[in-house]
């Protein structure tokens, strides 16, 4: 039996060296080579090899946590982040429960929406940028038509305004995300305690808050978490929406390390500001990871 077991580990290790090799090539490797490059000088000379790369040890960073430039982006970050997640979450729980129940038509209402999801974030980008045109933009036509052309205005030029275009834009992107995500675990949730508790005499805003919400709270998280880690590491859409201005009022922290990476040629505070940006969502993957094998023990 103790040979058998062997050889069961064995063809284990085997079958899994393919994915170990995937991992080291595609993942390990180009981290522990960021991480190489974000404690040495590494310029576009340097990078070329036609000058040595020496060891700085966390100039790099310290370059970066004191760079006004990193910390603006840092709340334009967290900005973006908090509108973008918050809404798409609240209206995908709302279409959700609106779906959750058939009605006439309503596969087909449900297609339309997964097609913000489907289409490749540059060409959301490009369709919004268009929207929001100063002077050929949809939404200042519509202003103009219905006699609000006093509001049209260039959403994506004034600083005032850039960011909420932006996060527009994301939501309208992220919300058939949640909406799936989240319809997915109202199905699982038994109909039977809503009847009994309808028959108990409880009114749909009661039994949403005494059953769907406690029994929602599992899947709540895991799908906050999941838009967190995406929503922390936006780059294409902002990237084509603004480049992040104006005036950097739309500079996100992933448009930040591009622009330290191919704008100043700064390889080593690049890698540094790159890691720095890992931490946030590396947080978010370790809870999405943790939380159910905390769950599962605590059954």
């Amino acid at each position: 039996m103790s040979v058998l077991a062997g050889r069961r580990q064995r063809s284990g290790y085997l079958l899994s060296l393919p994915g170990l090799a995937f991992l080291a090539l595609l993942v390990a490797y180009p981290l522990l080579h960021n991480v190489w490059t974000s404690l040495h000088d590494v310029g576009l000379a340097g990078l070329i090899g036609t000058v040595p790369t020496p060891f700085n040890g966390a100039a790099n960073y310290d370059a970066i946590v004191t760079d006004p430039a990193f910390w603006h982006a840092v709340r334009v970050s967290a900005a973006f982040t908090a509108g973008s997640l918050l809404f798409p979450f609240t209206i995908g729980f709302a279409l959700a429960l609106l779906f959750a129940r058939p009605f006439p038509l309503s596969g087909l209402f449900q297609s339309l929406l997964l097609v913000a999801w489907l289409l490749p974030p540059v060409v959301s980008g490009t369709l919004f940028r268009w929207m929001l045109d100063a002077d050929a933009g949809a939404y200042n036509a519509l202003l103009r038509a219905v006699g609000l052309e006093t509001l049209a205005h260039g959403w994506l030029t004034d600083p005032a305004t850039s960011l909420l275009g932006v996060v527009f834009a994301n939501v309208w992107v992220g919300v058939p995300f949640n909406m799936v995500l989240l319809m997915a675990g109202l199905h699982g949730i038994d109909p039977v305690l809503h009847e009994a508790a309808a028959l108990d005499g409880a009114n749909p805003w009661q039994r949403f808050r005494r059953i769907t919400l406690p029994l929602m709270k599992p899947v709540s998280a895991v799908v906050l978490l999941l838009g967190l880690i995406y929503i922390f590491k936006v780059f294409d859409i902002v990237f084509v929406m603004t480049g992040g201005g104006p005036v950097n009022s739309t500079t996100v922290l992933p448009l930040y390390v591009y622009q330290v990476f191919f704008q100043r040629f700064e390889f080593g505070e690049g890698a540094a500001a790159g890691l720095l940006l890992l931490v946030l969502p590396l947080i978010g993957a370790v809870l999405y990871v943790w939380r159910p094998r905390r769950e599962g023990a605590s059954t």
